[in-house]
């Protein structure tokens, strides 16, 4: 009989362990992971330009080499980000689906202002 509890016990607790487990491995939040950006200049004399990869946990936006970069996403999907880096700064908002976002960004690159569009993709 003993045995016959020990044996559902250590049962009972693989199991819940693999739940849990299994649970961990999704994401906390639904925008979470990689996302590809392209921000495009519409308007302004910046650069053409500028795409690069961040990363969002638990809907905070990080990348690795961008100290001073940053961003939140909500559980909507709503997006507010900065970044700046020497004498370039821009900030920005929008909306994430599932899958893709889209929002606007205004800023100035030394003395010269411009704005324009992002593009996201999760990858």
């Amino acid at each position: 009989m003993m045995r016959l509890v020990a044996n559902l016990t250590a049962g009972c607790l693989t199991l819940a362990y693999a739940g849990y487990a299994e649970a961990r491995s999704y994401p906390l939040h639904a925008f979470d992971g990689v996302w590809h950006l392209i921000f495009e200049t519409r308007s302004g004399s910046c650069d053409t330009s500028y795409n690069f990869d961040v990363n969002i946990s638990n809907g905070n936006i990080s990348h690795p080499n961008l100290v001073r970069f940053r961003g939140r996403v909500s559980r909507t999907g709503a997006v507010r980000a900065s970044v700046t880096v020497q004498d370039k700064h821009a900030a920005g908002a929008g909306r994430l689906a599932p899958t893709s976002g889209t929002g606007s960004w205004s800023g100035y690159s030394g003395a010269a202002r411009c704005s324009g569009v992002w593009k996201a993709t999760k990858v």
